[in-house]
């Protein structure tokens, strides 16, 4: 069941009225969303609404057991709880989307050797989002042990896993942000109904309009078959990726914000702005926030962050960003992308350190233009399907064929918008929310279903699925 599609509106407008109907205790509106969010999950595949209901109770068991152990007799006890539930989670993680690709790089190593072995591959089907919900009950279960947060009820805990928002592609809301207000009756104001509504429908025009008609008129083809191409469309379309994955994504966290706002609950943000960065670690700042928080606070920190020097600081990056692109995916595209961040941000590092005192910066627009163009080398390896295909993909943009282009009027447009409306100030989104506080509750709903009605006009055939649905 996709956001932008009519399916999903009857399915939000059913539980809107629902929840908001109900005249009864919170833990009743609990239960509904509940109940809701297992059925838009199944909408996908029903078997995995099991191992949705079993990670939030592995998670929640192991929390309530990690905060009845005393701290201070029984300190070993309490770390070995912490330790077996982050690596059960783990195993849920490796199992689903690591086992197949672990194994046919053992094969391929063992070949080398002159050992032929045929691997018991499974061709395991990935649960849409198992990386998103993994990554919130482990960030839980840490929070409970370093007592941040308290444990939490079940049904809060459940909830909080399976919240059908945020559930499928983030942003990965801690249980710091959601949990307290699951424990309040939820009210509904004027001002989340109207930057509710507006997120949904400038998220809905991202997706609907410039991310899916960028990628299906343009980008896949090229990507597909870099070699049928001249040098000219492939800078086009590292761009137009650029342009794509922003928008798809950045929209995907628009709508999932707006929809909670909508329920009575606030998710935060998950974008900032990122090709504005003036360096890849100001990228991480603004990028996927809360995927990047959470790398930075339970695995960069915990590796012991920038404490014991520079170059200990430097190897903690590395890992990290090594990690964070085999988070994406069990492909060595996504891991030469995390090495790609992790180097540039260790030589940002080193530099800081031994940059001469009183040597000027880098003006910021030179900043901004170099910081860009890495990221969107990067970008390169992150869309291509396999390592061959992105040198490939390099190979035919340094061949330096910069004749005709199959690039339509239409897709370099789109490109140039999207930039544009990446570069759309930070405060109009609120100032026009704040304008709409003011309009009345009919015709503030017919308004975005006009708006809802005209995207759905203007967008091409079809909507391609949210990109960060893979992961």
């Amino acid at each position: 069941m996709h956001f932008p599609t009519l399916t999903f509106g009857l399915f939000f407008l059913a539980i809107y009225v629902l929840v908001w109907g109900v005249d009864r205790a919170n833990e009743w509106r609990k239960i509904l969303l509940l109940l809701g969010s297992w059925i838009f999950y199944g909408a996908w595949d029903w078997r995995f609404v099991a191992l949705l209901i079993l990670s939030a109770f592995l998670n929640w068991g192991a929390a309530a057991l990690i905060s009845r152990t005393d701290e201070d007799t029984r300190p070993g006890r309490r770390k070995a709880l912490l330790v077996a539930g982050v690596v059960a989670n783990l195993g849920i993680l490796g199992f689903f989307k690591y086992y197949d690709f672990f194994l046919e790089q053992l094969g391929v190593l063992l070949g080398q050797f002159g050992f032929e072995r045929d691997m018991p591959l499974l061709e395991i089907i990935l649960p849409v989002g198992v990386s998103f919900f993994t990554f919130q009950g482990m960030s839980y279960l840490i929070d409970v042990a370093r007592k941040k947060v308290p444990p939490a009820s079940l049904l809060d805990m459940t909830l909080l896993m399976s919240f059908f928002p945020h559930l499928v592609a983030g942003p990965i809301v801690r249980a710091s942000d959601l949990i307290p207000q699951f424990r309040e009756t939820p009210k509904l104001d004027r001002g989340m109904v109207a930057m509710g509504l507006l997120l949904i429908v400038w998220g809905l025009f991202k997706k609907a309009v410039v991310a899916s008609e960028l990628s299906v008129g343009f980008v896949d083809p090229v990507f597909f078959d870099p070699g049928a191409h001249s040098s000219l469309d492939l800078v086009i379309a590292a761009y137009g990726y650029a342009v794509q994955i922003y928008c798809d994504f950045s929209a995907y966290s628009d709508m999932a914000i707006g929809l909670a706002a909508l329920l009575g609950y606030r998710f935060p943000y998950n974008f900032n702005q990122p090709y504005r960065a003036r360096s890849l670690q100001d990228f991480w700042r603004r990028w996927h926030i809360s995927l990047s928080s959470w790398l930075r606070d339970y695995l960069y920190i915990s590796l012991g962050g920038s404490r014991g020097g520079v170059y200990k600081a430097c190897r903690n990056i590395m890992i990290t960003m090594l990690l964070g692109g085999l988070w994406h995916g069990a492909k060595w595209t996504f891991l030469i992308w995390g090495g790609l961040h992790g180097i540039v941000q260790v030589l940002e590092t080193l530099w800081r350190k031994a940059k001469p005192a009183g040597w000027p910066s880098l003006p910021v627009p030179i900043a901004i233009f170099l910081t860009f163009h890495i990221v969107a080398l990067g970008w390169i390896f992150f869309r291509a399907e396999t390592f061959d295909s992105a040198i490939a993909f390099l190979g035919g943009i340094g061949r330096g064929d910069w004749g005709a282009t199959v690039a339509t009027p239409l897709a370099v447009g789109l490109i140039l918008f999207g930039m544009a409306m990446h570069f759309t100030p930070p405060m109009l989104m609120q100032g026009i929310a704040l304008r709409l506080r003011t309009v009345s509750a009919p015709l503030l709903g017919l308004g975005a279903g006009a708006a809802i009605l005209l995207i759905d006009a203007m967008r091409f055939e079809g909507v391609a699925p949210f990109i960060y649905y893979q992961f």
